[in-house]
């Protein structure tokens, strides 16, 4: 039953609830600022396509380790008219060289991968000099009565979620991988539970080594 689940169900309600209005409009907020070669790590059902402003993109290249999400969104890819290379493989190990991509987009995430912070060391693996991270992520709300609740639904969350974690503090593990982050925004979205809808969005270049 759970391989039915994740496999016909699962990636069909994630993305219902990741095409969501207020998540659309995160979306629309970060995505056209992607440029250049652009690595979208956690390319779904392709619900950021729609948003890429085309004038600024040389190549996109989709990763996502869900066949049946890589299916959905290439169907999408075709729609818009938008040509994507798709890689079906997990982000914490990118089958791309190093200083390969200009900007490397991620949204909806972090929350979900094992490592978190794996995965945005090969981010910053994969950017070249002067690229930079684009990220859109829910994560830890900074109110102690909402963060409680985080802790305690996530283990239950997780697993009718797809893996997704409800209390990961995303700037700081965008920080702690490696980035400084230029740019940081975050509110609740409007019409979304609490304990769901605290959402970071901003860039992050490469920390100088001194």
């Amino acid at each position: 039953m759970s391989g039915f689940y994740e496999k016909y169900l699962l990636p069909r309600c994630l993305n219902f609830l990741c095409g969501a209005k207020p998540i659309a409009k995160q979306r629309e907020k970060i995505v056209p600022m992607a440029g250049g070669t652009v690595l979208e790590i956690g390319s779904g059902s392709g619900l950021n396509f729609e948003f890429y402003d085309t004038t600024k993109i040389d190549r996109i290249i989709g990763l996502d380790p869900s066949a049946e999400l890589s299916a959905m969104a290439q169907k999408v890819a075709d729609e818009q008219d938008l040509q994507v290379e798709f890689l079906m493989a997990y982000a914490e190990e990118i089958d791309l060289p190093n200083d390969s991509v200009d900007t490397v987009l991620i949204t909806y995430t972090l929350c979900t991968v094992i490592d978190p912070i794996k995965v945005c060391r090969e981010a910053l693996r994969v950017l070249k000099n002067g690229g930079r991270l684009l990220f859109c992520e829910h994560g830890l709300a900074p109110d102690e009565p909402v963060a409680l609740w985080q802790s305690r639904m996530n283990p239950i969350w997780g697993k009718i979620a797809g893996g997704c974690n409800l209390n990961r503090d995303i700037a700081s593990l965008i920080r702690e991988s490696g980035f400084e982050i230029k740019t940081l925004e975050h509110m609740y979205l409007p019409k979304t539970p609490r304990f769901a809808g605290y959402n970071y969005w901003g860039s992050a270049v490469p920390r100088a080594i001194l």
